[in-house]
């Protein structure tokens, strides 16, 4: 007629905290008794129950029923909003990242530009220091250092 109760019992450490958490798991095969969850331990040592199985969910509304028709519309409106928003997002941010590649490119050729600008300005800069060395007479070596405006062998109108 009916089975005897079968019990599973198994003693587990967890985690070498020192404890020991014990399972049992009841099997039972007689008509009418409901399966209690097994006991689980979570990770601080409190016993969890598991999640409900299918099994315990509430009864869905039948497919013919107006209630799941409408249940069923209003699903397909949010997949179908939800897929938009998703779209229009991945649109976006395509468009930033053109805009920003374009940027880029505007930005790295001035870039180049200013380069050019700063190499010649360099060279210019360079150019002008060297005629300026150029154009510095070190001071003659006979003993005074005399202008040009004392200078006895200057014929020049200036030196009358």
């Amino acid at each position: 007629m009916s089975r005897p109760l079968q019990a599973k019992l198994t003693t587990t450490e967890h985690n070498n905290s020192g404890v020991s958490v014990i399972q049992s798991q009841t099997t039972a095969s007689v008509a009418g008794l409901q399966r209690v969850p097994k006991l689980l331990p979570s990770a601080v040592g409190v016993l969890k129950a598991p999640p409900p199985s299918s099994e315990m969910k509430k009864p869905s509304a039948e497919k013919d029923s107006d209630e799941y028709r409408q249940r069923r519309e209003r699903n397909n409106l949010a997949v179908k909003k939800s897929r938009m928003r998703s779209k229009q997002k991945a649109m976006d941010t395509q468009q930033r990242v053109n805009e920003l590649k374009e940027e880029n490119e505007r930005l790295e050729a001035k870039i180049k530009l200013l380069s050019k600008e700063l190499s010649v300005l360099k060279d210019l800069f360079l150019e002008h220091a060297h005629n300026l060395a150029d154009n510095v007479q070190p001071p003659a070596g006979n003993g005074g250092g005399s202008s040009p405006a004392h200078n006895p062998n200057d014929t020049s109108a200036n030196g009358q």
